[in-house]
């Protein structure tokens, strides 16, 4: 009974320092995204993905890192190819260990979207269309996820500035997104909750 109890406490201590490395990782590969390194975060958040081979928030946030990165290298499209490829090969493996998962569906959407703003003449019509899918989806699956609708509206209203029509539509559902971040609460400390500042940020745009 005695040794029963020894082995039980060493795995338990074995459990609590696995989670300690896993938080104590993705917390600096956080500090160094906010510390303006993005290329850093994403190979941290690469090497804890090969660590936890069953999460997929690690894979996840070294795609998002060098998405969101690749919108200030729009005019360098061999940097630009490069990163959102590399970028590619992490959401592919979030999929993998997250299937029919809104937020990757966000995410590959806003990797398509880097493509377009970036040329969209050639890009336009081949990845329009996927896009307008991912979000139609991810909505389905998640309609009161405030990112889903952010993205979704702001993506809508890109393309009607383009063509010259209406984006008052899309400011309702940016603000409505700003509802449902009020009422949103991730299930674990690193899911993503990201996008509220973003939405702020679009209405006020919107109001002025």
């Amino acid at each position: 009974m005695y040794k029963i109890a020894i082995i039980i406490t060493l795995m338990f201590s074995q459990i609590l320092s696995a989670q300690s490395t896993y938080e104590t990782g993705m917390n600096k590969a956080f500090e160094l995204w906010k510390s303006g390194q993005p290329a850093e975060a994403s190979n941290l958040f690469e090497r804890i993905a090969t660590v936890e081979s069953d999460n997929w928030l690690p894979s996840y946030y070294a795609a998002q890192v060098l998405i969101l990165d690749s919108f200030t290298k729009l005019k360098d499209k061999h940097a630009l190819e490069a990163q959102l490829k590399k970028a590619q090969t992490f959401l592919d493996d979030a999929v993998s260990r997250s299937k029919d998962n809104p937020e990757n569906m966000v995410l590959q959407a806003m990797l398509h979207t880097a493509y377009v703003a970036s040329d969209g003449a050639n890009y336009g019509m081949s990845l329009s269309p996927k896009i307008n899918a991912l979000y139609a989806k991810a909505a389905q699956l998640a309609p009161n996820n405030p990112r889903v609708i952010l993205c979704k509206a702001e993506w809508d209203m890109g393309s009607a500035k383009y063509f010259g029509q209406d984006t008052k539509p899309f400011c309702e559902q940016i603000e409505k997104s700003l509802q449902l971040f009020a009422n949103f609460k991730p299930e674990t400390t690193f899911d993503p909750n990201w996008g509220k500042e973003r939405a702020e940020q679009l209405t006020a745009q919107c109001k002025a």
